[in-house]
């Protein structure tokens, strides 16, 4: 049975932000999860695709290889962990159910330390379809928290003014036993620092960082195409003693006044007269590096498709170059002088006369509306 998508999974957009996710996965979680579905093979199946849903999308890389290439990117699993579903076990999925809750429901009695990290931070760049199909270096400003430079990042200029919190061991966490369950909680006194500052910081007042203007070089790969990202990693929000979150910086293609682009192909339409389309001609026409000859063959209608292959692009994940593809569009002629329209007169007479096969479709939609 193929798998679910794991937006559908939770319920949430793809657009969906970490806490979004998180407050939908422990909605689902609550509902299912075995301790209040005892023998219950279909609540424990819902966990499970919802625990699995959560370990993909919660995690910043995996989440971005999820969005490039679907569940394919997990196949064998992440790093071939022995059973269960996607390479993680069950006991995994009760740990993390427990770093959500707090430890509620146990768990297989695991308790997991895990570093402090801030958070992903998004950077929208906007670039030319020239751009963005040749790659290109950009120097982007923004402002994020960063490590404060009065304290280092410490909360306090003297070290010896950050102490160890007492009531929870700088664990940040305190557990409370409530009957059956054990409930993990954010430490009251350090607020889940793990540290009490007694003399904090002037500037950024003992929390270590502050908001600062930054500026990055960031390569864009050629072949890129909207909503691609870009992740620099650690270059996210900073947080005291913690790890930075990333900084991914998504691609819009503005839009081109010439061409269409669909993947790896680009679409344009190319502008023929009456004459040109009736007798045939050579055109020159662009490209997004120069320009080609195309040949429009005698009698050639609107709509017509012509491809030239090669002529497109090579999108980032792939070798192999798209092609140009141009639609013939036959303008008509306006502004005419008293000539031309005596000689066009002349010719919708010819074309008018009983034995004219010249336009074969308008005679036969005609003779069928007759009919």
């Amino acid at each position: 049975m193929a798998k679910r998508d794991y937006y559908e999974v939770l319920g949430v957009s793809k657009t969906a932000g970490d806490d979004e996710i998180k407050k939908a996965y422990r909605k689902l979680a609550m509902k299912y999860h075995p301790d209040r579905n005892p023998d219950n093979a279909e609540a424990e199946d819902k966990f499970k695709e919802a625990s699995e849903a959560y370990e993909v999308l919660s995690d910043s890389e995996k989440r971005s290889m999820y969005d490039r290439a679907g569940h394919s990117a997990f196949e064998g699993g992440f790093g071939g962990g022995g059973g269960g579903f996607g390479g993680f076990s069950a006991e995994d999925i009760f740990s993390q159910f427990g770093d959500i809750f707090g430890g509620a429901f146990g768990g297989g009695g695991r308790q997991q330390q895990h570093q402090r990290r801030g958070s992903d931070l998004r950077y929208v760049m906007e670039l030319t379809l020239e751009e963005a199909v040749k790659g290109i270096k950009k120097t982007i400003t923004f402002t994020a928290p960063a490590p404060c430079d009065v304290c280092d990042g410490k909360g306090s200029k003297n070290p010896n003014d950050v102490e160890t919190c007492r009531t929870c061991n700088g664990a940040g966490q305190v557990r409370m036993q409530q009957g059956f369950f054990s409930v993990q909680q954010t430490c009251s006194t350090c607020r889940g620092q793990g540290k009490i500052i007694k003399n904090p910081c002037h500037a950024c007042h003992g929390s270590g960082v502050a908001d600062r203007q930054q500026t990055l070089e960031v390569t864009i790969p050629a072949g890129v195409d909207n909503g691609d990202r870009v992740r620099l990693t650690g270059k996210g929000e900073a947080i005291r003693d913690g790890q930075s979150g990333d900084l991914y910086v998504e691609v819009v293609v503005r839009e081109h006044e010439i061409f269409q682009r669909d993947g790896a192909d680009l679409y344009m339409d190319v502008p023929v007269s009456i004459a040109d389309a009736a007798l045939g001609k050579e055109l020159e026409i662009p490209t997004l590096d120069g320009r080609v000859s195309l040949k429009i063959p005698e009698g050639t209608q609107t709509g017509k498709m012509f491809r030239l292959r090669g002529k497109g692009v090579r999108p980032v994940r792939s070798s192999m170059q798209g092609d140009l593809l141009c639609r013939i569009v036959i303008e008509t002629p306006v502004n005419l002088t008293s000539r031309q329209r005596e000689l066009l007169k002349e010719l919708q007479i010819s074309f008018d006369g009983e034995d004219s096969t010249s336009s074969p479709k308008k005679k036969s939609f005609f003779d069928r509306l007759f009919d």
